[in-house]
């Protein structure tokens, strides 16, 4: 039990004063003779500690985001799944006590690696208080808000261009047709962004609202607020990100 007791505080970074508390924040029902006896109820009270940390976390950083484009950010990096993944990632799913007949298991549920990272977050809170809390979680999350801002910017750039230009130069970018072609239930269209007295890279479109956002991404690319990955995916940058993130746009 000490080897376990040591691998988690390692992970953690925190040496707790009650052990009891992370030898219960680790222990399964399926070993408990009670299932007061277990991390149960440490995994409500972390459940709620994370959400209030994440919605914390979010309104700090992003302070020109409205309460709906917060709760997408909070939606799309925080949930079940990403608690499990997070668990997994950092091996405290190793660490979890199990009765004998959960030990005969191939590999555990996922909702038990989701239940371990709460039941520690509420260990951490009651033992060292929520700047521990935060000292060991803001490192993990950041990176997810990251991801999640940069995913619902997906599919948005016309948005993304008009509240930059709005922003920057106080202006709209105007959408020239230069061309287009095909019979008028399947029209294709040729369209380039002009912004500030700059025309960008025109491009075809299978639609009007097609063309536009390529129009717009190609016009970002030209102000320098995109990278490529490796993998060849956009991802905006940071100072892109600074704007509101607006809802997606469907195309005809």
């Amino acid at each position: 039990m000490q080897d376990i007791r040591d691998k988690a505080q390692e992970i953690l970074g925190y040496a707790f004063n009650d052990i009891d508390l992370l030898d219960l924040a680790l222990r399964h029902a399926s070993i408990s003779e009670s299932r007061l006896d277990s991390n149960e109820r440490l995994e409500f009270l972390g459940d709620a500690i994370l959400g209030m940390i994440v919605c914390e976390r979010i309104f700090m950083r992003f302070p020109t985001y409205l309460e709906g484009e917060m709760t997408k950010i909070k939606s799309l990096a925080v949930s079940r799944k990403i608690c499990a993944k997070i668990a997994i990632q950092l091996g405290l799913d190793q660490l979890i006590i199990v009765g004998k007949g959960m030990q005969t298991q191939a590999k555990l549920p996922q909702s038990l690696a989701a239940a371990v990272l709460e039941s520690i977050i509420a260990a951490l809170y009651i033992d060292g208080g929520m700047q521990v809390v935060r000292d060991f979680l803001e490192p993990l999350l950041d990176p997810l808000l990251d991801e999640a801002v940069q995913s619902g910017h997906q599919h948005n750039f016309k948005s993304v261009l008009q509240q930059h230009a709005q922003r920057t130069i106080g202006a709209s970018p105007c959408y020239r047709i230069l061309d287009e072609k095909g019979p008028d239930h399947a029209k294709a269209f040729y369209i380039a962004v002009e912004l500030n007295g700059n025309q960008f890279e025109p491009c075809w479109g299978k639609s009007k609202k097609a063309a536009e956002q390529q129009a717009a991404l190609n016009a970002l690319h030209g102000l320098g607020l995109t990278e490529i990955l490796e993998d060849g995916a956009t991802r905006m940058k940071p100072e892109a990100s600074l704007v509101h993130m607006p809802d997606s746009e469907e195309e005809e």
